[in-house]
């Protein structure tokens, strides 16, 4: 659901690439113009390491799931939760900047954004894998914190009592 939320807000967001039509059914990218095309393929890179930063920090929350499973649910989830992102971005983007009418040369036409290669769909799972892990090597409990730990400190009068007998 986070990841539909946040491909709409990025097809809102990204910028269109503007063209100058040369030829009906041509066009070519103006000075500065291309680079837009980089801008939304990088906010949707971000958006999607954002998602699954939080993603992963959520799944960690529920203490009884922890575990193979638990990584398996974030990565299954963040692989879907990216395609349905980049489909859901893409086609708001589509409806803020329709099909230009290209057969008019010397016209400037705003072509709708896209996420360019389907490699930036990694972003989201690879992410949060990978902080999964880190918040798994960072737990101090072999069962990951599943169950409650009694507290092994004991107080430092009753170790000094014990030492001195």
């Amino acid at each position: 659901m986070a990841s539909a939320l946040v491909g709409v807000l990025w097809g809102v967001l990204a910028p269109a690439e503007h063209l100058l039509v040369v030829a009906p059914g041509r066009g070519v990218s103006l000075t500065g113009e291309s680079v837009h095309r980089f801008d939304a393929i990088g906010m949707f890179a971000c958006a999607g390491l954002v998602v699954g930063i939080l993603t992963a920090v959520a799944a960690w929350t529920a203490r009884k799931g922890r575990g193979p499973v638990a990584l398996g649910a974030v990565l299954g989830g963040s692989v879907v939760g990216a395609c349905v992102m980049a489909l859901g971005g893409i086609g708001v983007a589509a409806l803020r900047f329709p099909d230009p009418d290209i057969s008019t040369a010397g016209t400037v036409v705003a072509v709708a954004p896209g996420i360019g290669t389907l490699l930036v769909l990694i972003f989201q799972p690879l992410v949060a894998c990978v902080v999964t892990l880190v918040l798994a090597a960072l737990n101090p409990y072999d069962d990951l914190g599943v169950s409650d730990h009694p507290a092994v400190l004991e107080e430092p009068e009753e170790r000094d009592a014990t030492l001195t007998s």
